[in-house]
């Protein structure tokens, strides 16, 4: 699969001279993308710890951040311990050994997760408390309120309960991977003979039990569900008296592995895969700081797991159950609302729905999520063709998408109205196998053509292709996107997408669908670019051709906004076009392995990372181009697995009003009045939040939303 430079301008193709790219730089150029990884969550812990943030906004960073570390020990720990132990692993791009990752990981995150306790423990939970939401211990409750909770755990948590005895006739149990469990020691009454007993706390009840008897929505109190459980373990182990018990918590290695040459069934093999998923081995063992020492030396015994995976924690445990917390409806304690719009194109006339179609004859769309509605832009598209007689086929790739979708919804519409649908399913969409698996079902059910695109590669890109018969011709129309097609999350991550009926793209996305679901020969695209080939390479030619208009003293800048920067290739020729004189500006969410500010590499670079109330999820790439701007939005990250092994789309935008929007947001980001976390070449964030005067920098996604908000009206 091929992807050449998109829509090269006249001015583009003449003869230029390109520099020699054959400069050495020192081996250490590169952060530690693991590391960098920790830096990210540690940027969503300093939001967690910001005294200007509503409370329960605090409250929602702080099970973020317990949630991506869970992700982060699951698949980027688990993953270098398997390649470690299977003599696989190598020296990382940052010049470490894989144990010296694993050894600064470990330091790194014992760090990390001791501060997000310690935050939740001594500031959080008393600020809660203020506010009339306390967590509260079972010593702490009311006689009434103990009783009214021994009913609840008669009712509700007893019937679930498995205890699971560990002596000669019963092995040590499977720990299932992020279960709260407690640790239980008791002894016979009769024999006075002691036992170790592990019991699990029940993951569908809530973490945190809301106490019976509150009064109004502004007085909540909760105690942890191992506490209701703890205080009547006796009723589990009669004829036994309750010695010890102790909460523990361990994190397995839950990455899937899928041949997909050898199984002759894709679905039936990764439903086999996510049995075994449960069964990994621990890579991280978090225990209650008063546990018992026998008791820990036992865990770490049976689970066969190292010293330097145990974390000592104050109770409670797993706080990714403070997202129940968080979405308390106390509006006073969380982001004002903020008003998402329909895109001024789409916004109805006359109390009539727009004809999506008849905007795009006349001019592109371009949106911006959540900022501006999803539903009345790209579900409305999918839904207006689902049900357009003059329809005649639907083609969409679904990585992501939620429980109830109505985009699924539309294609079933579709394909039940007669119309040929193609929905490319991604299935291994990593923690959405299962849900993808089930709409995979339904929509070959319900007659839509499902395919799961080329074996060995991940399909990522986000596009739809909807034909339409006009008169005595075929018109497509399209959308290419920078996020899933989830209506639940495009509430909440930000994204751009490209609504267009321009030919140039819909005859790539017509390519490209035919590659990823039949036998297409290799393309070439004229709009997009394409990986596994052509996303990379792309790039770098554009890199490189910005470094020959800076020379021939021509309008030259580099400008990206990604989740994640750890492709070397990507770095090396952002540092020669630094080199060269070059300025660039990056923007990025996540990893980044580039060390900007470096003298003689990188000192014509600046990166920043702006996180909020959204998730910034999209991807742009801007190359001023000596005068010809060439601006591309689309699925792909700047790493190996999105450029080698993933179908990824990146679409020219075309439109003079839509390549000045997309520069004004990245002034914006990298505005020194903005609030934005900075990188040193030494690899540490450093968040920019106040002026020298020690007034508020402006947030970013506010000022988007006051801006989207106030051209609503214009059609200019």
């Amino acid at each position: 699969m091929r992807g050449k430079i998109a829509s090269m301008s006249s001015e583009e193709t003449m003869a230029i001279s390109l520099p020699n790219f054959g400069t050495e730089f020192d081996a250490d150029r590169y952060l530690d993308r693991e590391l960098s990884w920790l830096a990210f969550n540690q940027r969503v812990l300093e939001l967690a710890e910001d005294p200007n943030l509503y409370l329960l906004e605090r409250v929602n960073f702080l099970a973020i951040f317990a949630s991506n570390l869970d992700e982060f020990f699951m698949v980027r720990v688990a993953g270098l311990k398997r390649r470690i132990a299977t003599g696989l692993a190598v020296t990382s791009s940052s010049g470490l050994s894989p144990q010296d990752v694993l050894s600064k990981i470990s330091a790194e995150a014992h760090r990390l997760q001791e501060r997000h306790a310690g935050l939740f423990i001594d500031v959080i939970k008393p600020a809660m408390k203020d506010q009339g939401i306390r967590i509260v211990r079972w010593s702490a409750l009311e006689a009434e309120e103990k009783t009214a909770l021994h009913e609840y755990f008669q009712n509700q948590i007893f019937p679930v309960l498995t205890p699971l005895a560990v002596d000669p006739a019963h092995p040590f149990p499977y720990i299932s991977g992020l279960s709260l469990n407690l640790a239980v020691v008791v002894r016979n009454i009769e024999t006075g003979k002691e036992h170790f007993a592990r019991v699990k706390v029940p993951p569908l009840l809530p973490r945190f039990v809301r106490i019976p008897g509150n009064k109004g929505v502004a007085d909540a109190r909760f105690v942890p569900l191992e506490d209701v459980i703890g205080e009547f373990l006796g009723q589990l182990f009669p004829g036994m008296e309750v010695l010890q018990q102790h909460t523990f918590r361990v994190t397995r290695n839950e990455d899937l592995e899928v041949d997909e040459d050898e199984g002759e069934n894709l679905l039936l093999a990764l439903e086999k895969e996510l049995l075994r998923r449960r069964f990994g081995p621990p890579v991280r063992l978090e225990v209650a700081n008063d546990i018992n020492p026998q008791v820990l030396e036992l865990l770490i015994r049976e689970l066969d797991i190292s010293d330097e995976d145990v974390y000592h924690l104050p109770s409670p445990l797993d706080l990714t159950g403070l997202f129940e917390i968080a979405s308390l409806k106390r509006p006073e304690l969380h982001y004002p609302q903020h008003h998402v719009i329909t895109n001024r194109f789409l916004q109805p006339v006359e109390d009539k729905d727009v004809s999506i179609f008849s905007v795009l004859r006349q001019r592109d769309v371009l949106l911006h999520h959540p900022y501006e509605s999803f539903s009345t832009s790209v579900q409305a598209f999918v839904e207006q063709a689902a049900a357009d007689p003059k329809v005649l086929a639907i083609k969409q790739t679904l990585y992501r998408t939620s429980g109830d979708s109505p985009i699924v919804d539309a294609l079933i519409a579709a394909a039940e109205a007669g119309k040929q649908v193609l929905a490319l399913v991604e299935i291994k969409a990593r923690f959405d196998e299962q849900n993808n698996i089930a709409w995979a079902r339904k929509l070959e059910q319900a007659g839509v053509h499902v395919v799961y695109g080329i074996v060995g590669l991940k399909t990522h890109c986000k596009l739809a292709l909807v034909i339409r018969q006009e008169g005595n011709q075929l018109k497509r129309y399209c959308h290419v996107g920078t996020g899933n097609y989830n209506p639940k999350t495009a509430r909440y991550y930000e994204d751009y997408g490209l609504l267009t009926s321009r030919d140039a793209v819909g005859e790539d996305l017509t390519k490209l669908f035919n590659q990823l679901s039949g036998y297409a020969p290799e393309a070439e695209f004229k709009s997009l670019l394409v990986s596994p080939n052509g996303v990379r390479e792309g790039l770098v030619e554009r890199i490189e051709r910005e470094v020959a208009f800076h020379a021939a003293g021509k309008d030259s800048r580099i400008r990206i906004k990604v989740n994640s920067l750890v492709d070397e290739q990507i770095i090396d020729s952002l540092y020669r076009a630094s080199c060269a004189g070059v300025k660039i500006e990056i923007v990025v969410r996540g990893m980044c392995a580039l060390k900007p500010g470096v003298p003689g590499l990188s000192e014509n670079i600046k990166v920043r990372s702006v996180l909020g109330r959204y998730l910034e999820h999209s991807r742009i790439f801007a190359f001023n181009g000596g005068g010809d701007p060439a601006v591309f939005i689309g699925s792909a990250d700047m790493m190996h697995r999105n450029l080698d092994r993933r179908v990824e789309a990146l679409v020219r935008i075309s439109q003079p009003d839509h390549i000045r929007e997309l520069n004004a947001f990245f002034d914006l980001c990298m505005d020194e009045r903005s609030s934005s976390w900075h990188l040193a070449s030494d690899g540490t964030w450093a968040r920019h939040q106040v002026s020298a005067e020690g007034t508020a920098l402006i947030d970013v996604q506010d000022q988007v939303m006051s801006e989207v908000f106030s051209k609503r009206k214009s059609r200019i």
